[in-house]
This record gives C-alpha cells, structure tokens and sequence, in this order.
C-alpha cells in the first residue's frame, strides 16, 4: 500500500492578504521606530539617547523578521535560519525582563535607616559646574543621610568627564557644603572615570579615616536604578557590607531610559569589571 501523502492546506487569497498586512504593519513599526530613535538620539537634552539607541535596534529587528518571513516563503534552510532568529530573540528578550526584575529588586531594597561607618557618594554628571539631574538627587539623598548619621566620614567620587568644567567630586563637595555639611567630613576622590575606579579609588582612602571597607559597613549612595551594579562592583573590589542607599529618578521617562541602560551595562561588568 502506498504512503498517502499528507494534505496541504491550499493557499486562499485572505490568507495571502493577512500576510502581506502584517508584513506593511512591521515596516510601519520600524519606520515609527526608526524615526522616533533618530529624534532620541539626534536630541541630546532629552536624556534619552540609549532609548533612541534602543528604538533604532527595534527598527531593525522588526525589518530582519520582515525580510527573513518572505524569504522562508519558499525556501526550507530560509526557515530554519528564521526559526533561529526567533529563538535568539526570545532568549535575549527573557534575559533582559530578568535582569530588569533583578535591577529593579535592588534599587528598592533601602539601607537608609541603619547605621554605617562610611559613605560613599558616587558621582554622575556635571553640567557645566552645576549637578545634573541625576547627581542632584544622589546629593539630596546625601544630605539626608549625612544628616541622620553626623559621625561618619563621607567619600565623593567622581573625575572630570566631557562637558564638565569641574570635577563631579568637586561639584558635588561644592553642593554639600552649600547645604550644610561640614568640609571636614567630605573627603574628595576625583580621578575615577567609572563605577570600579570609584571604588578602588575610594578604598585607600578610607582606610586613612580609619575605615576598613572589608570589615565595617560602607553606605553607598547612588541612584536606584545603578544600586545593583554598585554593589556586584563593590564586592569584586572587596568591600564587605555595603549599605545601599538608592535615590530615585523624579521622571518617569529618564528611570525606563536608565533602567534599560543599566540592563546592558551589568553584562558589561560580568563580562569586564
């Protein structure tokens, strides 16, 4: 007896015309996306540019699943080069949701109630002389803690970097003072130029307040969104009990940029720091 052969399913015009509509809607979602992440990028004052970054890779993607759909059209080994397309694009989107969950966990995880015997005060960018947005609330949230615990010494760390005329060390010993805070308190670090300088720098110099960072709890004030790499890094550079003292972003647009930002810069320290 012969093997009968399976059944296609024929090919009606309504199906032909669902593909092709949803292959013009793809385009159109990567023209929008093309266009938007241009205006995100292009736009510096905006804050946004990752974001634009990230809307031009969108716009890409969804071109690639648009042109590798026709070419598996009529084509076995196209087919299995799309189903793997898709697979990646699935694992990329899984590990990225988790990491956020991760980063997000961690910035509202708060030590600021409990007492430490150090802080260090992370820098960010400086405008000029005067603290960007996301320095400034790191440095309200400073003052605050600065506030409840006058004993302790304070670490600002932070070199000079594009477009600032001070250092962020000096701009933020500069804002404390300004509100308060005693100088002799303040102890300026202000050659580091990322997350891991800031904490290698910072550890001799604790050390000369009397401060083991292996042994005693080291307060670390950073905005909500970086507390999680803050405190992978910290540990790699072997301090002990760190206190994460998170300060939000007030716009919403700037935490979804950074978070999404702060996603890929974790597998860079995994990876790197």
């Amino acid at each position: 007896m012969k093997r009968q052969r399976a059944k296609r399913r024929p090919l009606y015009r309504c199906d032909v015309y669902r593909g092709r509509r949803r292959g013009r809607g793809r385009l159109t979602a990567a023209a929008v996306c093309a266009v938007l992440g241009l205006v995100l990028v292009l736009v510096r004052s905006l804050g946004t540019r990752f974001s634009g970054f990230l809307l031009l890779g969108a716009a890409a993607l969804l071109t690639a699943s648009w042109l590798l759909d026709r070419l598996a059209a009529g084509n076995h080994r196209w087919r299995l080069v799309r189903r793997g397309f898709y697979g990646c694009l699935a694992v990329g989107l899984a590990a990225l949701l988790g990491l956020e969950v991760f980063i997000i966990n961690r910035g509202r995880s708060d030590r600021t109630p409990l007492p430490a015997d150090a802080v260090i005060v992370l820098g960010a960018g400086v405008n000029g002389t005067e603290p960007s947005l996301s320095l400034r609330t790191r440095l309200d949230k400073a003052l605050d803690y600065l506030e409840a615990h006058p004993d302790i010494p304070a670490v600002l760390t932070g070199g000079t970097g594009y477009g600032e005329e001070i250092s962020e060390a000096q701009c933020m010993y500069d804002y404390l003072t300004e509100h308060g805070v005693e100088p002799e308190r303040l102890i300026l670090e202000d050659q580091a130029s990322n997350t891991a300088e800031n904490f290698a720098r910072s550890r001799p110099l604790l050390e000369e307040a009397g401060v083991d960072p292996a042994e005693d709890t080291v307060a670390v004030v950073t905005n909500d969104f970086h507390m999680a790499r803050s405190e992978l890094i910290a540990r790699r550079q072997g301090y002990g009990d760190v206190a994460g003292i998170p300060a939000p972003i007030p716009w919403l647009h700037l935490e979804v940029n950074y978070h999404l930002r702060e996603a890929f810069a974790m597998v860079k320290t995994f990876l790197f720091d």
